[in-house]
């Protein structure tokens, strides 16, 4: 793998934006080490250490990063999509459509594919040996959740081509649309008591982020409007939790009423433009720092396994944790001197555990040989096709999210907005809309 990674930074060309690598990297790490610090684990069950010490929740204002994540893939989008459409045939768009989504949610679905059939066959295994209590449980539950990134994700890539067509017609104008309509629907939610209204909330929040990573590839996010984003985003963000019903903290709590992250609120939308605006006034620094050699490759052997080492990140977490209540060691109080002194070891072990996982499944993260071309002939109808299988995908993904693995065998369901989901329905859905994706996204003979 050494040698890979240096053949791919050694050929990385001049002009490639090294820093949005580094921001990718960067903002599923955060992700991660967020995870791993907020896990309250006991004998007795799993908390979230923000709840316990609330002080500590003023730092998800730096960890919540996220809005990076998908600000990053908005600019990455906008290059991949305007590629395929400069070497399409005239008259192809649709074709265009279905080798997009495919190239951009391969490396996506495949190593999530494989998370969802190891674990859905291993949570299988362990109920029908009559297993799936204490904290197996609470890991066949709690081990999905990060999916809802992934769903939102899939939405991001569907919804491209349209809100491009958008931001090229009104720059600015598109993303301030979808700003207006997030503070809209929060109004109803909390003003009106419009119900299920807040749900809309998951497309207008994280695609107005997404919409951003389209003006900064347009180069339309100058230093000066990078600090206008981050100063006002951050005296908004602040407005709304002092005089709102918004929480403090900016991921979900336990028990909360109201949560900013579940559906997103404007004030989520508010903190993803100070972040958005913070890290595009640190762009030159590090560009600079990215020039060295050792760093760069660094950046781009991390961004090899970086969605494979997400996904099974909380499998590390919790594996590292039943490995300790199995020796009988001593789990201390959550926050407690004790706790905070054996924080660096188990930080230790959650990687180790995550670097041997991501040394097992690394393999379903390399993408596999184009076999398609924009516009190829016998391409008819492989726009629709693709599209419902990124919408089986993203039901799929989102209901696995919030069903979990537990209570495989007795029929356990989640709302997905309003509708019911069990977890063999969700895995259904995902493997059957990831086929279609397949199928659209191949070369007809």
């Amino acid at each position: 793998m050494g040698s890979s990674v240096r053949e791919l930074a050694g050929a990385t060309p001049a002009t490639r934006d090294r820093y949005v690598d580094l921001l990718r990297v960067a903002s599923l790490g955060a992700v991660v080490l967020g995870h791993w610090l907020m896990a309250a684990v006991t004998p007795d069950g799993v908390g979230n250490l923000l709840a316990v010490v609330p002080a500590l929740q003023p730092l998800t204002w730096l960890l919540q990063v996220m809005p990076v994540f998908f600000f990053v893939g908005g600019f990455s989008h906008a290059l991949s999509y305007r590629s395929l459409l400069r070497k399409r045939p005239e008259g192809s768009e649709g074709s265009v459509y279905s080798a997009f989504l495919r190239a951009r949610l391969q490396r996506l679905l495949r190593p999530t594919m494989v998370f969802v059939l190891v674990w859905g066959a291993a949570a299988l295994l362990v109920q029908l040996l009559g297993g799936g209590g204490g904290l197996t449980g609470v890991t066949l539950r709690m081990v999905t959740q990060p999916l809802w990134f992934i769903g939102i994700y899939l939405a991001m890539v569907a919804f491209t081509p349209p809100l491009l067509r958008l931001h090229e017609r009104y720059g600015w104008g598109a993303f301030a649309g979808l700003a207006v309509a997030a503070g809209a629907v929060d109004v109803l939610r909390f003003a009106a008591g419009v119900p299920y209204v807040e749900f809309l909330n998951f497309a207008f929040v994280w695609l107005a982020v997404h919409q951003l990573g389209f003006l900064r590839a347009d180069g339309r996010i100058h230093p000066r409007r990078a600090a206008l984003l981050a100063g006002g985003g951050l005296v908004t963000a602040a407005a709304l939790v002092a005089l709102g019903p918004y929480p403090l903290s900016m991921v979900g709590m336990p028990g909360e009423k109201v949560s900013n992250m579940a559906p997103p609120t404007l004030a989520l939308l508010a903190h993803g433009l100070w972040l958005v605006g913070a890290v595009e006034l640190l762009r030159a620094p590090a560009a600079r720092l990215l020039e060295r050699p050792r760093v760069w490759r660094a950046v781009v052997a991390a961004n090899g396994v970086a969605m494979t080492a997400f996904l099974w990140h909380l499998t590390a977490m919790f594996g590292v944790y039943g490995a300790l209540l199995a020796l009988d060691a001593d789990l201390p109080e959550p926050a407690s001197a004790a706790w905070w002194t054996q924080v660096p070891l188990r930080l230790a072990l959650a990687a180790a555990l995550t670097a041997a996982l991501v040394a097992a499944f690394r393999t379903f993260e390399r993408p596999a040989a184009p076999t398609t071309a924009p516009g190829a002939p016998g391409a008819s109808g492989a726009g629709p096709l693709a599209a419902l299988g990124a919408t089986l995908c993203l039901l799929g993904v989102l209901g696995l999210s919030m069903v979990g693995f537990g209570g495989l065998l007795d029929g356990r369901t989640a709302l997905l907005i309003a509708i019911p989901v069990s977890a063999p329905a969700a895995v259904a859905m995902t493997l059957g809309g990831w086929l279609l994706v397949e199928r659209a996204g191949r070369k007809v003979p």
